[in-house]
């Protein structure tokens, strides 16, 4: 069943991408009597905010199953945006008040770029941590992504974030440490994309009463769970919903930073992320890149060349990971027999 969402309301790029398969555009009062309402609350920065739509988008759709699922859109006010993003923000977004009257049963939060070393400086940390407090009682779960998720643990557990000493940024494997309902049906090696200068510890977040679900020997934990309240709070410190070639675009963006002087460090190269091929490619660009430090050179960065060799293999975990939350929201939203059905339903499926 493809997600639903208020006609109007979705951005006109993503059915023209072939987004139609995956959101039935409907009007309000056309919506199921009871579907599972999720918010996704989007505040990454004007170069990835069409991207993370798109992400979400067809991860919910495809992990839904045959449950009815209805998505809108909200972004933080605070949030530093050029005219653009703006613009695509009024068109298509609510703001965090119209979440408070309207409701979910649960809520997705993207991060968004730091600029700030303490996230409490940040210009959204008091709308965001009011946000936290809301969801404690008025959803039955919260899925928290990167930055979102250190914020999150932060603002109620008071844990710090730990610098890295280089961006962690690439496909680490990681296993189920602890079994639970959201990593139900999964075992073996898996990988998840990263992206990020800090993290979490599991001893700290452990000590807090977090449940660590899966974890990395590079990357530390990754999925976290701790119930707040009447919600369960779903942490990540890496992107499941990444598509194949997001780690590439920004990879890129790091590389035009280095080439017009915005940072002094040429990037690292993806861990885990490049075939053979590729990887020659990219270190080939980067030494032509050391010298000849010039941003006109970026033009001749090989994207499609490196695109080539990429595969989305982390795709099936993600489905896994999705559909066993958006069941348990089920579960936990309504005593519906029908939906109660689909949603054992679903369980069922994946298993096979």
């Amino acid at each position: 069943m493809p997600l639903m969402a208020a006609r109007g309301r979705i951005p006109d790029h993503f059915g023209a991408n072939g987004g139609a398969s995956v959101v039935k555009f409907v009007e309000m009062l056309e919506a199921p009597r009871r579907c599972i309402r999720i918010g996704l609350v989007n505040n990454m920065p004007d170069s990835a905010l069409k991207d993370t739509e798109s992400q979400f988008f067809r991860l919910l759709g495809a992990a839904a199953g045959d449950l009815p699922v209805h998505i809108s859109l909200y972004s933080l006010a605070e949030i530093p945006r050029e005219e653009a993003g703006r613009k695509h923000i009024e068109s298509f977004y609510r703001g965090i008040d119209a979440l408070r009257e309207s409701g979910a049963d649960a809520i997705i939060v993207t991060g968004t770029e730091p600029r700030q070393s303490d996230l409490r400086q940040e210009p959204y940390w008091k709308s965001l941590a009011a946000l936290f407090d809301w969801a404690e009682t008025n959803t039955s779960s919260v899925i928290l992504s990167c930055l979102a998720a250190h914020a999150s643990a932060l603002h109620s557990d008071g844990i710090e974030r730990h610098t890295l000493a280089e961006k962690r940024c690439g496909v680490f494997m990681q296993s189920v440490v602890r079994p639970h309902a959201l990593t139900d049906q999964i075992s073996g090696a898996f990988g998840f994309p990263h992206s990020r200068w800090n993290e979490l510890r599991e001893e700290e977040l452990s000590a807090a009463g977090y449940a660590v679900l899966t974890k990395s020997p590079e990357a530390g934990a990754d999925l976290f769970v701790k119930k707040k309240r009447r919600s369960l709070f779903v942490h990540f410190q890496g992107h499941p919903e990444y598509g194949a070639r997001t780690l590439l675009k920004e990879y890129r963006r790091d590389v035009a930073r280095f080439l017009r002087g915005e940072r002094e460090r040429y990037p690292s190269m993806p861990k885990g992320y490049f075939d053979a091929e590729s990887t020659k490619l990219a270190v080939g660009f980067e030494a032509r890149s050391r010298g000849e430090r010039n941003p006109e050179l970026l033009s001749q960065f090989p994207s499609d060349e490196l695109a080539r060799g990429l595969r989305h293999h982390w795709r099936p975990r993600a489905l896994q990971i999705y559909g066993n939350w958006l069941r348990y929201v089920a579960a936990r939203e309504t005593q519906e027999p029908r939906l109660a059905a689909v949603a054992a339903g679903s369980h069922r499926s994946l298993s096979h």
